[in-house]
């Protein structure tokens, strides 16, 4: 990889081209050297179409020059399309991102991630179900993915690295701008305890709202299986299951969100229910879905779990 230098990361700053089409020039260039000494009409011909956007490659390799010195500064990895290292069911999406940004320790390409989303405003239910479940599976040794968001994010993190699992975030920001702020200490809690903070953006990019419907084509990406926990009608959720039913995922909602209230909007959860999305009530409903009851053991008894999550949705506000 050394001898790519910064191509990678030059490809994924060129403007204007999709996904696809950079992918394409990751396989058809092995050196940044090669990159640099292409012309506009080199690249139009090789993705088959004209290009509207002002092309000026030392921009480029300049913008590229200043991600890698950020990068280093702030310790922040980065792995690219091309290496081994890259998260093998993500390099299948037909829309994966050229680099990831990291922070903390890649997954094991070895054991299969499960995805955990929800609403920013969960019911206590929903919460105190999306930490247990988490827990769990942490508990049998896999790791969960989530957007270190509020709610049920946040809650998915904080139950996985309870149970022992490596957790993942994938942050709709620089690794370095975590976003909401308050999240800052969970983010540090998913670095020490072996997981890992991922973005496709590099360093110092702040938060803006096109980013996230983005980054949850990386989590679902990421997993073997998506689990929706309680989402509303009109909700980042459900985009995270139309890019798992694009992707392949397996697909669950949590039990939890079968139910509507007038409190809580349910009506997302609800419609996936409807569409055929089976129900898990907790981790070892997934595990024996997989045929990997024996990959690890159950979690404590669920009184001591149940007890376990309400304290923590206490302290987060959440009355249960």
């Amino acid at each position: 990889m050394e001898e790519r230098g910064l191509l990678d990361i030059m490809i994924s700053r060129l403007p204007e081209l999709s996904f696809p089409e950079k992918i394409l020039l990751c396989e058809s260039f092995g050196r940044e050297q090669e990159l640099l000494q292409s012309s506009r009409a080199d690249i139009e011909a090789l993705i088959g179409r004209r290009l509207a956007a002002f092309w000026d490659i030392d921009l480029i390799q300049m913008l590229a020059e200043s991600d890698a010195k950020a990068a280093r500064l702030r310790g922040i990895n980065w792995v690219s399309w091309q290496s081994p290292a890259y998260p093998p069911l993500l390099r299948e999406i037909y829309d994966p991102p050229v680099v990831l940004f990291f922070r903390g320790i890649l997954p094991n390409p070895e054991l299969p991630l499960i995805a955990e989303v929800g609403t920013r405003r969960p019911s206590p239910q929903a919460a105190a179900q999306a930490y247990d479940i988490a827990r769990g599976l942490g508990r049998y040794g896999l790791s969960v993915v989530s957007g270190l968001a509020l709610g049920i994010d946040a809650m998915a993190h904080r139950g996985n690295i309870e149970g022992g699992g490596a957790t993942v975030a994938v942050l709709g920001s620089g690794v370095d701008e975590v976003y909401p702020s308050v999240n800052r200490t969970l983010a540090r809690r998913v670095l020490e305890t072996g997981g890992v903070l991922l973005s496709e953006y590099p360093p110092g990019t702040s938060p803006r709202k096109w980013n996230f419907p983005a980054r949850n084509r990386i989590i679902t990406g990421l997993s073997r299986g998506v689990l929706i926990v309680e989402a509303p009608q009109r909700s980042g959720a459900l985009i995270s299951a139309g890019f798992a039913l694009e992707q392949g995922r397996e697909l669950w909602i949590a039990s939890a969100g079968e139910v509507q209230t007038p409190q809580f909007d349910r009506r997302g959860t609800a419609k996936l229910a409807e569409d055929g999305a089976p129900v898990v009530h907790s981790a070892s409903d997934i595990m024996r879905a997989w045929n990997m009851e024996t990959a690890g053991h159950e979690p404590e008894e669920i009184t001591g779990a149940m007890s376990l999550a309400g304290s923590l949705a206490h302290s987060l506000g959440i009355e249960l």
